[in-house]
């Protein structure tokens, strides 16, 4: 009876250090998962990469913080070739090259867990912040007439769209990007983004996911990049994005390099 005894106490106290090793493991995957992953947009009204870092706050709650920067472009906005020999191309009208530079906090909250690694992980996200648009004058390789005699001869100036003597007939190619830089302008104003997240990495600690979303970018008075009337103030458009990243693991210092996120998985 006595041994019958010892053996119940040492299977007790066994068992409940087994469940507590499980629940610890547990514990980890769930409170220790915070991320730290890139993002590659594809907007409706231009192109951007974005940053972000992810913090959990409970089972199904992250909160996030993400750094974003991309150009800022309008829907009317045709590419036509030079129609000079040997010219280039150019947008005909636009009178600055617009870019933005953002960052924010939000949530991210999970809809749908993943089953196993090779399900799909749903869920929503927003997140708002300041925003920067940037601006810079664009300068153009403009034909001008010098002499109207037996032989006719033009120069090539360097100079800003002027609607009111250009032409497309005019414009011999676009300037260099850096002439301009000088005269480059910022403008604050706030932005706000939304969408849904579908992640479907087959590995523990990556992060494969696909985005889609609608995000606003507002700003307090007109940005001019084009010529007219065509301008506006408030950018909304629609994304998707090709995020990939990593799990964060205190734990395990070693696994949380970058360079992971480009290292295939070895078959055991």
């Amino acid at each position: 009876m006595k041994k019958l005894l010892i053996l119940a106490v040492i299977v007790l106290f066994g068992t409940k250090s087994m469940f507590a090793q499980g629940e610890l493991n547990e514990q980890q995957k769930v409170f220790f998962r915070n991320e730290k992953s890139f993002a590659i947009l594809l907007n409706t009204d231009g192109i951007g990469l974005s940053y972000r870092g992810a913090k959990r706050i409970d089972y199904r709650n992250k909160n996030i913080f993400e750094i974003d920067a991309g150009n800022l472009k309008l829907v009317k906005e045709y590419r036509q070739s030079s129609q000079q020999l040997q010219g280039g191309s150019y947008f005909f009208g636009k009178l600055n090259s617009t870019f933005y530079l953002r960052s924010g906090i939000g949530r991210q909250h999970e809809i749908f867990k993943k089953a196993d690694l090779g399900g799909v992980a749903v869920r929503y996200f927003f997140s708002a912040g300041p925003v920067l648009a940037i601006y810079k004058p664009i300068y153009y390789k403009v034909l001008h007439l010098i002499s109207s005699t037996s032989s006719t001869e033009y120069e090539i100036i360097e100079e800003k769209f002027d609607a009111s003597i250009a032409s497309s007939q005019d414009i011999y190619a676009r300037a260099s990007f850096f002439k301009g830089i000088d005269e480059t302008k910022v403008m604050p104003g706030l932005y706000a983004k939304g969408g849904f997240n579908f992640e479907y990495s087959k590995q523990d600690k990556l992060i494969h996911a696909i985005e889609i979303g609608a995000q606003v970018n507002a700003f307090p008075k007109e940005i001019p990049i084009m010529a007219g009337s065509n301008n506006k103030a408030l950018f909304f458009s629609l994304f998707v994005s090709y995020r990939f990243g990593m799990v964060i693991d205190p734990l395990d210092p070693e696994s949380n390099k970058l360079s992971n996120i480009f290292k295939r998985k070895k078959n055991n």
